[in-house]
């Protein structure tokens, strides 16, 4: 009786821990603090895993902090600025080896809502698909506090994606999503290469091609309000190379 109490014990413990949330940070102290509160807000099966990229400004010492009292807070510290995709590849790897069910990318800044967490768990857990996408550009999406410059460059890179890769995601180059773990589990993720936002569509592609179900849960997204933006050339010229190798790759059999 006591190892089927056990038992059951343990499994409700997983159940309600069976969301990761994943969030790369570098100078984030600003935003740290509050974005964890809110995601942990969502419900007790929600958890934080914060990757930290040695940030000069205490980010990772308020973590710290804050996972003393609190078993839902995960941190991993990074010698130095690793890059975006490098940062989520750690932590798919961490929740597929703890055991989460659903593993999520978000950003630190709160151009994210985490109120759409459990609208994009919905989509996997209850609706039956294998990721869920928080869509800019789907029907109810939009963006808020961006130049109409911003946006044409953002909507036409979407349009760019969809035209050479054929993938039908109306915001390919998004980073908030929710993924089952039987999507992290079948891909190579050594496979994965790039860092910006080419990893951003790589991470799909790579799904869409292995023939996983993905759907646009509209969102809208916001600016920052606190802390700098970590958008450079460097990484919007990666996204437009990117998808050409993509696709070139894709026609080798590379992603299946």
């Amino acid at each position: 009786m006591q190892v089927k109490a056990r038992s059951s014990f343990n499994t409700f413990i997983l159940t309600l821990s069976s969301c990761l949330v994943i969030i790369p940070t570098y100078n984030e102290i600003e935003n740290v603090e509050d974005i964890i509160q809110a995601v942990l807000r969502q419900g007790q099966e929600f958890n934080v895993l914060i990757v930290d990229d040695g940030s000069p400004d205490g980010t990772a010492d308020k973590v710290i902090g804050m996972k003393n009292t609190e078993p839902r807070i995960h941190l991993i510290q990074r010698p130095s600025k690793m890059g975006l995709g490098t940062a989520y590849i750690t932590g798919f790897r961490y929740g597929v080896t703890h055991g989460f069910e659903y593993i999520f990318e978000m950003d630190a800044d709160f151009s994210h809502n985490p109120d759409d967490l459990p609208r994009l768990l919905h989509a996997v857990k209850i609706e039956g698909y294998d990721l869920a996408i928080g869509s800019r550009y789907t029907q109810g999406g939009d963006i808020s506090n961006w130049p109409a410059d911003r946006k044409l460059l953002s909507y036409a890179a979407s349009m760019y994606v969809r035209m050479i890769t054929w993938m039908p995601v109306m915001d390919p180059t998004a980073g908030f999503i929710c993924y089952s773990k039987k999507v992290l589990e079948s891909m190579d993720l050594d496979k994965i290469t790039f860092v910006g936002y080419a990893f951003q569509i790589e991470m799909k592609y790579y799904a869409w091609v292995k023939g996983f179900k993905i759907k646009e849960v509209p969102i809208i997204f916001s600016d920052r309000l606190k802390g700098k933006s970590k958008m450079n050339s460097n990484i919007i010229s990666e996204a437009i190379r990117g998808v050409l190798e993509m696709k070139f790759r894709s026609l080798k059999g590379y992603y299946k």
